[in-house]
């Protein structure tokens, strides 16, 4: 399926242009957290007969699964994911074992005649993967945008949710009593901000606990936006200074609403405009405009 009869006219996410033999494509979905991307991703999966490679650099831990917000195997929809949750949670897994990882994924999944879609916002893993292996395949590039501050506001409420889901109790094993928080799944946006209160709590009184817990909640939220405005830096550089042709998808619209209000939003502002341009991208059509949405991208909730 993403082998076209007719070679397309692509430009990789380098700008650099190519007049070699048609290549395998491989679509890259990018954005902040919270945006909604893993939610895109396997919505186009079901629609392109197509693989899911994780780039997120936490997510790719065995673990922690309410915490680096996992997507869960009802929610994957049984679209193959590749390194998510594969690798120990003690060890540490670099730029380079992911390009390397990555790489044999990839070939693995065109092999079978899939497409590769790449999801995450660890974008300097990204960054390594298309400049090592640029030139070998054809790219597209999918940034979901949300303004800021109303990914703000999502961002904190979905750490209360994790807090409400049992964020605590899947922290707790995770607490290094010498507070090395360097390595391997314990770097992820938590585990450190919740070393004191793990310290303190077997010998603080009630209100002394409760002080803990929100001060560490607090620093969680704090974290994970400074993490949004990180990627967000990121992937704007990876525009303006490396040039690469990234397809800007905005999401605004579906965080200003709630319930079918904003499944409607999430369909004709993101759904519709991200197969649009995967379509365009394998098939080389020419009115993106015209192509719909498969049945299977119409059914999902929020």
């Amino acid at each position: 399926m993403c082998r076209p009869t007719q070679p397309p006219k692509n430009v990789p996410c380098s700008g650099q242009k190519q007049n070699m033999r048609q290549k395998e494509k491989v679509v890259l979905v990018m954005g902040a957290t919270g945006t909604g991307k893993s939610r895109l991703s396997i919505e186009l999966a079901t629609s392109f007969a197509a693989e899911i490679i994780n780039s997120d650099k936490i997510q790719v831990y065995e673990g922690l699964n309410i915490v680096t917000n996992k997507v869960t195997k009802e929610e994957q929809r049984g679209v193959p994911h590749h390194l998510l949750g594969t690798q120990n949670p003690n060890s540490e897994f670099t730029a380079s074992d992911f390009c390397d990882m990555a790489s044999l994924a990839i070939e693995s999944i065109t092999d079978r005649e899939k497409l590769p879609i790449i999801v995450g916002g660890s974008n300097s893993y990204i960054e390594a993967l298309v400049d090592k292996f640029g030139p070998k395949y054809d790219w597209c590039c999918l940034w979901v945008d949300v303004s800021m501050p109303l990914l703000h506001s999502y961002v904190a409420t979905r750490v209360d949710h994790m807090l409400h889901n049992g964020m605590v109790d899947e922290l707790r094993p995770f607490f290094n009593p010498n507070g090395e928080y360097s390595r391997g799944i314990r770097k992820a946006i938590g585990v450190p901000e919740f070393h004191s209160y793990f310290r303190r709590e077997t010998f603080s009184n009630n209100e002394t606990k409760q002080r803990l817990l929100q001060d560490a909640i607090r620093e969680v939220k704090s974290n994970t936006w400074k993490l949004a405005c990180k990627q967000l830096g990121k992937i704007h550089r990876l525009r303006s200074v490396k040039g690469w042709k990234i397809h800007r998808v905005c999401a605004t619209p579906v965080f200003q609403k709630h319930g079918q209000d904003a499944n409607d939003a999430w369909q004709n502002m993101v759904a519709q405009p991200s197969a649009s341009l995967v379509a365009q991208f394998l098939y080389n059509a020419n009115n993106v405009s015209s192509l719909r949405v498969p049945a299977s991208m119409q059914h999902n909730s929020a």
